[in-house]
């Protein structure tokens, strides 16, 4: 009897610290099989996220609103192009729920040449959204920018085409200092490698970052990874691992505070060329990779 318990207590304790599967978030209401980069609203109220259709020419933002426990029926957010005259990207909450980060390659003031993506925002009121607004021309440059996070305080991390590698990409940090964001920096190593680099979901408190990387050595094409910040310096990052990640593609990562859980986007290839892309949500407790460092 006595072994018993103990094999019972043993298989209940590694049954409550296993890593769950992550499940498909709303299947058929938002994730029907072509998109990626959700967040959704501090409050748990509003969803935002990309229309892909499995493909890469028109690239819309979808919102969607939570009544009495469901999520509504997606329409196009109004600071968003209905019929893809430009692309628009990755949005993304600010920590207070206020103001929505997202790319875009409409056209840039006094910019004509400009092709790649830029980082906008909109603020929230009363009725919907603001009018969109471009951060600038020292954080955005001629290069394309993408996936840009927030904290607190204002920073901003996003992801930068490499400039001297063809093909891939660093992560960059702007900090804002009287109403202006700096000139970005380079995260530098070990976070940034010669592998691709991308999508920084930054938390709250800069306390760490979760983002994808290429680095041959994951489960799959790009995996998800953590780094925690040490007085300003970056920890050797974690891939965090199966079941989170898989022999597919994790990207657009996002940890919802008040929920505690990790939300991403998964992308399988298809034989007719397009991608299937969905949401997966997963509850994430960050104390489990800190204890790896």
């Amino acid at each position: 009897m006595k072994k018993l318990l103990l094999a019972l207590s043993f298989l209940s304790f590694t049954y409550a610290h296993a890593q769950k599967e992550p499940q498909k978030f709303e299947e058929y209401i938002i994730s029907d099989g072509g998109v990626f980069g959700l967040t959704i609203s501090p409050d748990s109220q509003t969803a935002l996220w990309v229309k892909s259709k499995g493909k890469r020419d028109t690239l819309i933002i979808m919102e969607s609103h939570k009544r009495n426990g469901k999520w509504m029926k997606p329409v196009v957010a109004s600071f968003s192009s209905p019929n893809g005259s430009w692309k628009d990207i990755d949005p993304v909450f600010s920590p207070d729920g206020k103001t929505v980060l997202f790319q875009s390659t409409r056209s840039v003031e006094n910019h004509p040449q400009r092709k790649g993506f830029d980082i906008w925002a909109v603020k929230k009121v009363k009725n919907g959204w603001s009018e969109p607004y471009h951060l600038g021309n020292t954080i955005n440059t001629d290069a394309s920018e993408s996936f840009a996070s927030m904290t607190k305080s204002g920073t901003i991390y996003f992801m930068k085409d490499n400039e001297t590698q063809k093909g891939n990409s660093d992560l960059w940090v702007s900090r804002l200092v009287k109403g202006e964001y700096q000139k970005p920096e380079n995260l530098g190593s070990p976070i940034n490698t010669e592998e691709r680099e991308s999508n920084p979901y930054i938390s709250p408190n800069e306390d760490y970052i979760i983002y994808f990387s290429s680095n041959p050595k994951g489960h799959g094409e790009i995996d998800l990874y953590i780094s925690f910040n040490n007085k300003g310096k970056w920890s050797e990052p974690i891939n965090l691992g199966k079941p989170i990640n898989s022999e597919l593609a994790e990207f657009c990562p996002f940890v919802h505070q008040k929920e505690k859980k990790l939300y991403f986007a998964r992308q399988k290839k298809m034989e007719n060329g397009l991608m299937s892309e969905d949401f997966y949500s997963v509850d994430f407790d960050v104390k489990k990779y800190q204890s790896k460092k």
